[in-house]
């Protein structure tokens, strides 16, 4: 490393995005990355077998309603528009995802308008809970208990590995019931894939003459002894070699095969049973539908808790891990001149686009401060912005 570079670990969104900005701010950049290729989990290549662009740590959609942050990506590449229409197998029955009037309509066997049904789900939904505090019962205050059972019960035990009387109401909140027919997952205003995948996305992102790219360089502390600031975008555990412990998280077990024709029909399809043992089946060329291929490739994905060696993917953020991450925070504070960003380094479940906001705003604030951050950005505990 030259004396005085930044230096980035990780080259995913959060590790490519400060990279670019600080060269383009003047100065010299040097992004690590263990793995072989750019765009961490965001990830896409070619299926030589199929011609397939597969998103191969599972799909990654884009959605926001950021509106600088939509023109940042589409400076690197060009978007397509896509609509994530997510379809959910119950009972031998296939349901329209989340849930809205025709789920609800379907499910029931009625054809009510959008006033009828919100008044008859006000007739199954528990009304004493006037507070959710839990997953379980943030579920049964919405639809109450057979939409619950059917549609989220057991699909979030197959997900977090514990019943969803444990888990905090605010995962149920980012699922929106609906009493209109539409089955569009997302709300947000700008939604859209990058025609050729994240991956020469990311690449166009890190391509500047300030920024030195190393593939399938693992971080050692030698690395960072010279460096004017590090930016870490792996976990926040990590960092430190797990001396307080693990913070929780599951991973995913990708299921490939390949056919002739389509699949499946939709490039989502989840599966709530508990008796089948994966999560859902994504079908990769329907995240394109802009391409056409006589083959297909598929993903069934099963749910576990994480174990070293594995790759990380949803923090729990149980009580127990959130315990032990405010003593991570803590010992994180100690530390001078890292600063910890990205899903990982927060140990936050973020989504692309707040990824990319924040790294923005973390680049900005490090030029803005003359090259002096503080540990954190923003605060794993609340999600607040710090800086």
């Amino acid at each position: 490393m030259t004396q005085g570079q930044v230096l980035i670990v990780g080259a995913g969104l959060s590790g490519a995005v400060i990279a670019r900005h600080l060269a383009e701010a003047g100065y010299a950049v040097r992004v690590i990355d263990s793995r072989a290729h750019v765009a961490g989990n965001c990830h896409t290549e070619r299926d030589a077998e199929t011609g397939v662009q597969v998103h191969v740590y599972g799909p990654h959609i884009f959605h926001t309603d950021d509106e600088a942050v939509w023109r940042y990506v589409n400076r690197f590449a060009r978007f397509r528009h896509f609509k994530n229409q997510v379809k959910a197998t119950c009972g031998g029955a296939v349901y329209s995802m989340p849930i809205n009037l025709h789920t609800i309509n379907q499910f029931y066997g009625k054809t009510m308008r959008p006033a009828e049904a919100r008044a008859f789900l006000e007739t199954l939904t528990d009304r004493t809970i006037s507070d959710p505090q839990t997953f379980e019962d943030q579920a049964l205050s919405l639809v109450g208990p057979e939409l619950y059972e059917a549609f989220l019960k057991g699909y979030t035990e197959k997900q977090w590995g514990c019943p969803p009387s444990h888990l905090p109401a605010s995962i149920l909140r980012r699922l929106p019931v609906r009493f209109t027919y539409d089955d569009n997952y997302y709300f947000h205003q700008f939604q859209g894939m990058p025609e050729e995948g994240y991956t020469p996305m990311v690449a166009a992102i890190l391509d500047h003459p300030d920024i030195e790219l190393s593939l399938g360089t693992p971080f050692t502390p030698d690395l960072a002894k010279d460096a004017a600031h590090v930016f870490w975008s792996g976990s926040l555990d990590g960092y430190f070699n797990f001396r307080l412990g693990r913070l929780g998280y599951r991973t995913l077990d990708f299921e490939r095969f390949t056919e002739t024709g389509d699949h499946q029909g939709c490039a989502v399809m989840n599966y709530s049973d508990t008796e089948v043992p994966y999560t859902r089946v994504t079908e990769h060329k329907h995240f394109a539908p802009w391409e056409r291929h006589e083959g297909t490739v598929c993903y069934r994905e099963y749910v576990r808790a994480a174990e070293p060696g594995d790759i990380p993917y949803y923090p729990l953020r149980l009580a127990q891990e959130r315990a032990l991450l405010t003593d991570y925070v803590a010992l994180a504070e100690t530390c001078t001149g890292v600063t910890f960003v990205g899903r990982l380094g927060t140990y936050r479940y973020i989504d692309m686009d707040v990824t990319i906001r924040e790294a923005l705003d973390a680049a900005a604030a490090f030029v803005g401060r003359g090259g002096k951050l503080p540990s954190f950005c923003v605060d794993p505990l609340t999600g607040m912005r710090r800086v």
